[in-house]
């Protein structure tokens, strides 16, 4: 077992305990769409947040008209009684419109509305709710750095399931990438950016101060966006990592609407943003050709590891993702990020009475 630690405190799950943390003081965000709804993760999500007991659980749901009563009423079967904000309720599109915010939605959209909410609490803690491995430390592990002068920390875990190396997004993707930048340009955004073991995890949690700031990415991008905005406010001496156990959850095809091509494209975009807007200067055609070498020493060492554990392991198949993930090596697209909600005139109570009101006229309620 290691103790090493990164430019970022980096707290080590030495044993199976549930750290004090403030809990009581703390909003849980939970992005769900519904493809999740009664799912054996997102129910045991659900229903260990209940002994978790946060001040509040905000559900941010993305769901079809047609769906939407069904997937509400699964969810206040739950003791928890989370609070369900519909995020793509025709009333909110409408709100947001009026604001000037309309655009591409997604994840990352739907976890911004509901962070206005939830900086209403001293603290605010973000998970996803498909992890099968989920434990009642989650959210107080996220939180324990917060109580001791932190104001970002970020979870990581080991993607290793069926004897086999998973993460594959991180793994030949950002973390090449990640290097192949080090090696163009020491910027300390940079080195930030390197310094997270899991930096793709959908867990992290923060002050309502910094939760105010930050400028959400619409789509797939919101956990790198996030460490960029994180770095400003931040910085290395405000963050911590905190080790959350072996994680499983579904995995998605390379290829596809919604599969890792598609995510890597949304991922590599809120990158090369956060990176632009701190100064770095890539010239993408060499970084692109850096990242290629860098990936193909890094599968010659995954090849290694997962020999090492007897595990199973497609090099020609990692080495075919990486051919993927290289074409998103390129300028980055339009930025469409949402405004820090310190930014913005729109009220999140005004958002909340948008999505109820959707939610009732659906919900016949």
């Amino acid at each position: 077992m290691e103790y090493v630690q990164e430019r970022v405190a980096t707290l080590h799950a030495f044993a199976d305990r549930v750290p004090d943390a403030p809990t009581e003081n703390a909003a849980v965000v939970v992005p769900l769409t519904e493809r999740e709804h009664a799912s054996l993760a997102a129910e045991r999500v659900l229903t260990t947040l209940d002994r978790v007991d946060p001040a509040r659980v905000i559900v941010a749901l993305r769901a079809s008209e047609e769906r939407v009563d069904t997937v509400a009423r699964w969810l206040d079967s739950f003791e928890l009684g989370p609070d369900v904000l519909w995020c793509n309720a025709p009333e909110v599109r409408d709100t947001l419109g009026e604001h000037g915010l309309n655009g591409p939605a997604g994840k990352g959209r739907d976890v911004w509305l509901a962070l206005g909410l939830a900086a209403q609490e001293e603290y605010v803690a973000v998970h996803d709710a498909d992890a099968t491995t989920y434990s009642r430390a989650h959210v107080p592990r996220l939180l324990f750095p917060l109580a001791r002068g932190y104001d970002f920390s970020k979870g990581y875990y080991a993607r290793v399931e069926n004897d086999r190396l998973y993460g594959r997004l991180f793994r030949l993707f950002y973390t090449p990438l990640v290097r192949a930048l080090a090696a163009e340009d020491d910027a300390p955004i940079v080195d930030y950016l390197a310094s997270f073991r899991y930096a793709l995890a959908g867990e992290f949690a923060a002050t309502s101060d910094l939760v105010r700031q930050l400028r959400a990415q619409r789509g797939w991008g919101l956990e790198v966006g996030t460490l960029g905005d994180a770095f400003d406010v931040a910085g290395f001496s405000g963050t911590a990592q905190v080790d959350l156990g072996r994680h499983e959850h579904d995995h998605r095809a390379v290829g596809g609407p919604q599969g890792l091509g598609d995510m890597c494209r949304e991922v590599a975009t809120a990158l090369f943003h956060a990176v632009e807007d701190a100064g770095v200067d890539p010239d993408y055609d060499r970084l692109r050709e850096r990242y290629r070498a860098v990936a193909d020493d890094l599968v010659a060492q995954y090849e290694t590891d997962a020999a090492f554990n007897g595990f199973a392991f497609d090099a020609a198949g990692e080495r075919e993702q990486v051919d993927t993930y290289a074409e998103a090596v390129a300028p980055p697209a339009e930025d469409t990020r949402l405004p820090a909600w310190a930014e913005t005139d729109l009220d999140p109570a005004t958002v909340e009475r948008a999505a109820r009101q959707g939610l009732d006229r659906a919900t016949d309620r």
